[in-house]
């Protein structure tokens, strides 16, 4: 899939919405070697907003490290130092250091500038409740980033890119940068994911107090990763060719809907994070008394997956994303299941639908990575890192069955309730 258009030196930035309002002074331009920039800082409030079904070509934002620069500086007012790529999905992200001025002498020096996709930044008020959602737990205690302000005192700018066929609108944020290594690269113990378990449980037992006056825009009714529309990946299976795989994901869709689907009206709604993944929790380590190293999280990234959805479904969503790693992948269920149900215990029916619920997740991220490989095949590298061994673990799940897997993961969590977890 082709960029925005805005590679080539003579790509302006420019506010088309306020020349059609005939709106003076909202725009403020700058520049960076030979590039016109035209940034909007009109406040996002007076932005329609609307969740559109899944398009089937996402435009992913290809902005240069010069021209990310160009926006850091002109929307936010930070010098920056330097600037580099980090991975994503179907955003884009860099990693800024800014340099001290008189201004920043007390405040942080390493930020994130993410630059949402088209589909995204069409819906404002979503991205603006997530925003207020990570300032909530971060004054909850949560490792969150903080969410930095605008020069026009907004937590989001609206940018649009003028290649001269057509315009995009990119909606940008700026987070401070948080410490730490993903999870993904580093051996996970039983006693970390029962850790990461009571994690995702209070994080959203916590969003249950959580108000805002947009907070409908959360009710994403087909959003391709909400775990209830698990039937929505019927029209993407053709990216997986014919195959087993694709025999298993079209078993459990239909497994979905014949045992899931009639239990959603007894799960307990809630907000999900909902990518609680090996890569959006970083952890950092210290020495015990023993000499040993003691990990703690240490932050909690990207919220661009938050939905309602319901307790059961986080807990699924993190057992899924903590097997991806491990290298005893069917035990790990029942270290996270214990670390959340001591936070939040699981009812009868919800615990009778989680191995369904932890497979439908290996689906909807197997996938949907094949999918946007052929949208993106650029960066094919970062999306397919669950399929590394997602494949193999859902294979391994679906042969041994529910039962199996079920009595393993309730047998371990069953023996931190004695005081001795299984390994």
């Amino acid at each position: 899939m082709g960029g925005p258009g805005c590679r080539g030196s003579g790509a302006t930035f420019q506010c088309q919405r306020c020349a059609v309002a005939g709106v003076q002074g909202c725009c403020r331009a700058g520049s960076k070697s030979g590039r016109s920039l035209r940034i909007c800082l009109f406040p996002l409030d007076i932005m329609s907003s609307g969740d559109d079904q899944q398009s089937q070509a996402l435009a992913k934002p290809t902005f240069s490290e010069v021209q990310a620069s160009a926006l850091v500086e002109s929307v936010f007012g930070l010098k920056v130092f330097k600037i580099q790529p980090l991975p994503s999905y179907d955003d884009q992200n860099f990693h800024v250091c800014i340099s001290r001025t008189k201004d920043t002498t007390d405040g942080p020096t390493e930020y994130v500038l993410k630059i949402s996709n088209t589909k995204s930044s069409k819906t404002p008020d979503l991205i603006e409740v997530q925003s207020h959602i990570i300032m909530f737990l971060r004054a909850a205690g949560f490792p969150t980033a903080s969410v930095c302000r605008t020069k026009g005192d907004n937590i989001t700018s609206l940018m649009s890119v003028d290649s001269g066929s057509e315009i995009k609108n990119y909606l940008v944020r700026l987070l401070t940068y948080l410490p730490g290594r993903p999870i993904a690269e580093i051996p996970i113990s039983p006693q970390l994911l029962y850790e990461i378990g009571r994690l995702a449980a209070k994080l959203d037992k916590t969003l249950e107090k959580f108000h805002h006056p947009k907070l409908s825009s959360l009710h994403r009714e087909n959003f391709i990763w909400n775990l209830k529309n698990v039937p929505l990946l019927e029209k993407y299976l053709y990216a997986l060719g014919q195959n087993r795989n694709r025999e298993i994901v079209k078993q459990i869709i239909q497994l979905f809907k014949d045992e899931v689907m009639s239990k959603l009206s007894h799960f307990r709604e809630c907000i999900n994070h909902g990518d609680l993944n090996d890569h959006n929790i970083l952890i950092e380590s210290s020495k015990s008394a023993f000499g040993d190293a003691v990990y703690q999280v240490s932050g909690i990234l990207d919220f661009d997956d938050m939905s309602y959805g319901y307790y059961v479904f986080e807990l699924a969503i993190t057992i899924m994303y903590m097997m991806i790693e491990s290298k005893n992948p069917i035990q790990v269920g029942g270290h996270v299941l214990a670390g959340f149900e001591s936070i939040i215990p699981l009812t009868t029916v919800e615990r009778s639908a989680l191995f369904l619920l932890v497979c439908s997740r290996f689906c909807q991220s197997l996938v949907m990575a094949a999918y946007s490989c052929q949208l993106h095949p650029e960066n094919e590298e970062y999306l397919m890192i669950t399929a590394k061994t997602g494949w193999k673990h859902l294979q391994q799940m679906f042969d041994m069955g529910q039962k199996t897997v079920e009595e393993i993961w309730f047998e371990t969590a069953k023996s931190y309730k004695s005081g001795i977890p299984c390994d």
